[in-house]
């Protein structure tokens, strides 16, 4: 991994609406899907603790070209590639604070480069991805929480790269992949005072939340904090995703953001992912008809996908 500063060509200026006026006129808005699959099937090698944050440093145009492909698609937004990206997750890799903190700018201007390119008449927007402690730890414990840190600790650790991400002026930060309502309330703290609005979306399983909790009690914390303009769940099966979107309409009286998986399994012993898609187009239509106004795919969602899922909510 190269320490070199790295430019990512033109970008667009901010777009305008805000995607928070976008959301309060009635808007649907479609989100891209898996990142790391789109840059896995180009090519990329991806099997690294940083995950795809390690293309910010080695190949920022791959970055740029997969957020392209999914604004041609009919995405609105791009979530950028700053899930796995943390100052502790880059200084094991040698890389200090200072080239750190350019590396997440950096996620963001990536995602803008790709929307100058599309030229596309409709708005499009960037979401810059913070995603959980364990994100960092890259041991899996994203999906299980309880990490044994208090929820200062927790702020502690998040708040500083929120500062620069927001700095970076996304339009949205998105609070992502959350396993426990400790781990919410954290980055609720961490978010007060950055003037950079945020969705707030768990990671979920059979109505609780990865960690256990119920979405219900989940859910409520996000009601009350006038940042967040979104809740809902993501990286999730579908199935799982039709029980929340209701949930968290009716908790919160926000908007919902919901981006599951395809539906596959992944098999950690054989290292491989099994089953059959259950994510479709109309499936997303029913998410729409049950509150969602964000509505996108995770894991092992393509843009073939989330094509389709734009032909039915935002129908020419």
């Amino acid at each position: 991994m190269t320490g070199a500063r790295i430019t990512v060509g033109a970008m667009s200026t901010r777009t305008t609406p805000s995607l928070a006026g976008a959301l309060a006129g009635g808007r649907t808005v479609v989100l891209d899907g898996g990142l790391s699959n789109q840059l896995a099937s180009a090519g990329h090698d991806l099997s690294d603790e940083l995950w795809s944050a390690r293309l910010l440093a080695e190949d920022p145009e791959a970055v740029t070209g997969a957020h392209r492909a999914y604004f041609e698609a009919g995405a609105d937004v791009a979530i950028t590639a700053s899930y796995q990206a943390t100052f502790e997750g880059f200084a094991r890799r040698g890389i200090g604070r200072d080239e750190a903190a350019s590396l997440l700018t950096l996620s963001v201007q990536c995602a803008r480069a790709a929307a100058g390119r599309v030229g596309a008449s409709r708005p499009l927007w960037v979401a810059a991805s913070v995603g959980p402690y364990g994100a960092m730890l890259a041991d899996g414990s994203e999906y299980r929480g309880r990490y044994g840190l208090s929820v200062a600790e927790l702020e502690r650790f998040h708040r500083p790269r929120m500062e620069v991400l927001a700095a970076a002026a996304p339009d949205v930060l998105a609070l992502e992949t959350i396993p426990d309502t400790d781990e919410a309330e954290a980055l609720l703290r961490a978010l007060r005072g950055l003037g950079t609005p945020a969705w707030l979306s768990y990671s979920a399983a059979g109505g609780r939340t990865r960690a256990g909790r119920p979405l219900e009690e989940a859910f409520a914390l996000a009601a009350r904090a006038d940042e967040v303009i979104a809740v809902g769940v993501n990286c999730c099966t579908p199935e799982d995703a039709d029980h929340a979107v209701a949930l968290a309409a009716r908790v919160t009286g926000k908007p919902v953001v919901v981006y599951p998986n395809s539906g596959e399994r992944w098999d950690a012993g054989a290292r491989t992912w099994t089953g059959r898609p259950t994510f479709t187009a109309s499936r997303a239509a029913g998410w729409r008809a049950a509150g969602a106004r964000l509505i996108g795919g995770c894991c092992r969602v393509g843009p073939g996908t989330v094509a389709s899922v734009a032909e039915v909510l935002r129908p020419s």
